[in-house]
């Protein structure tokens, strides 16, 4: 018997079970690929399965749709692979060990999948239904979306009809997504030498901040200990040996270091007395600044080029959104700030749902580069979903979930990058929505599914396709 028999809705979570039985983390997605290319082949439906092992699965409209303008069901066939240090499962070889108490579907001691699992076992049962009333389909199953939406990206989605898009891949119910931001990651290197030390060394620093994720939280008045370090070291007589911190470019650094060298007898009163003028909100009143004797055989010749930059780097929320209240519409973060032997680098996050502001943020940072004797770098860019002022896609859905619920859904933005976004760059006049049903604690051994909630969204995405 299988785990989940009974449950409803029970033709989606017989395709969950059986995708949940095929190994499919992030690089290693051929078999649950190569699966969808047989449920295709089966059913007589049309296909086609890229290098990446993305697939496309299209289903012709049911009787009286066919004109109807066709409809993109999309999800991602990847997974993050965790589990608890007892548990002997291995992902390369092994299915998950389903569970379920009545009121949520869990794995035994790994990651559900349930992200986003449940957005293609949501597709494949509209595919293999002849009963239910839906527009031309396009199912699109993209991969290794949890490391970079690589397989998004790799897409040639030139084929691709629909203009129409639902994006299942969204952990809230109720909440409909229409826009997200677009970013890269930037890098900024200022080449150094380095010189004989003149004077006493003293290593500096703040710690304490509280840090945070640098599209989540980015708004919360969280400093960036970078910058404070920047701006307590700004005008005093000192001469870098190196600075560093934080570890990650998408999260706010919590503490910085740096190793300087003064000819100053009373520098410690000093760069107390310049710290003690930092301008720490709220959020910060624990912060601890420190400065202790050090060591060091050499200092950079550029260090008044370094500290310039990071004073003159912007950081934080740059713009809030006209469109929709409380949205951070573009931000930046200086996440990573590392000295190596012969360069200093800041790296960035780099966020905005405006195409163009992301742009011009970027073009603001070369400029700094350049001004202060540096080079620019980037990686990882991605294009912003930008927010559409009229989107009949929304209205249906909206106004179905009313209809279902008996009250409004949220309708709402995020400050972080969405598959939605590589589609709308590159399908023209595009009109998308994310949603999907309750999911809780992803990318954890902890991860739940609501069945209900499951039950409900796979409802709501019936009415939804019989509107379109």
């Amino acid at each position: 018997m299988r785990v989940l028999e009974g449950l409803q809705p029970a033709a989606a979570l017989g395709f969950f079970e059986t995708l949940c039985a095929i190994p499919h983390g992030s690089r290693d997605t051929k078999a649950i690929s190569d699966y969808c290319v047989r449920f295709a082949q089966e059913r007589g439906l049309s296909w086609q399965q890229d290098a990446s092992n993305n697939v496309i699965i299209r289903k012709p409209a049911s009787p009286g749709y066919e004109d109807h303008p066709t409809v993109i069901l999309q999800g991602h066939l990847d997974m993050v692979c965790e589990k608890n240090a007892e548990c002997d499962i291995d992902f390369s070889k092994d299915g998950l060990r389903l569970r379920h108490d009545d009121t949520y579907i869990f794995a035994d001691g790994t990651t559900l999948g349930g992200d986003d699992g449940i957005a293609v076992a949501y597709a494949l049962a509209v595919l293999d239904s002849s009963e239910l009333k839906h527009p031309p389909l396009e199912a699109v199953f993209t991969v290794d979306e949890e490391i970079g939406m690589l397989g998004a990206a790799a897409l040639d989605m030139s084929g691709l009809q629909g203009r129409v898009l639902l994006n299942i891949d969204s952990e809230d119910e109720g909440i409909l997504t229409v826009s997200c931001a677009g970013g890269a990651t930037s890098c900024l290197t200022v080449p150094v030498k380095r010189v004989p030390v003149q004077g006493n060394a003293w290593r500096v620093g703040v710690r304490g901040l509280t840090g945070g994720h640098s599209g989540v939280e980015i708004n919360k008045g969280r400093a960036n200990a970078n910058k404070v370090l920047a701006a307590a070291l700004q005008g005093l007589p000192v001469t870098l040996c190196s600075i560093a911190g934080g570890s990650k470019d998408n999260a706010i650094p919590r503490a910085s270091e740096a190793v300087v060298v003064s000819e100053a007898d009373d520098f410690a009163a000093l760069f107390a007395a310049n710290a003690a003028k930092a301008a720490l909100p709220e959020t910060e009143q624990h912060a601890e600044f420190y400065c202790e004797p050090a060591e060091a055989g050499e200092m950079l010749a550029e260090s008044e080029a370094v500290l310039g930059l990071l004073n003159a780097v912007p950081n934080g929320v740059q713009a809030m959104s006209s469109d929709i209240p409380g949205l951070v519409q573009t931000s930046l973060n200086l996440g990573i700030l590392t000295t190596d032997a012969d360069a200093v680098r800041l790296t960035f996050s780099v966020r905005s749902s405006v195409n163009r502001e992301k742009f011009g943020l970027i073009d603001q940072l070369k400029a700094l580069a350049v001004r202060f004797g540096g080079s620019y770098s980037e990686s990882g860019e991605y294009p912003a979903w930008e927010y559409q002022k009229d989107s009949r896609l929304r209205e249906v859905m909206v106004e179905v979930f009313e209809a279902q619920y008996g009250r409004k859904p949220v309708v709402e933005a995020i400050h972080a990058g969405l598959e939605c976004g590589i589609f709308s760059d590159r399908l023209p006049g595009l009109d998308a929505v994310s949603f999907g049903p309750q999911m809780h604690d992803i990318h954890t051994s902890r991860e739940r599914l609501d069945i209900a909630s499951t039950a409900r969204t796979w409802e709501y995405l019936v009415a939804v396709l019989e509107r379109l």
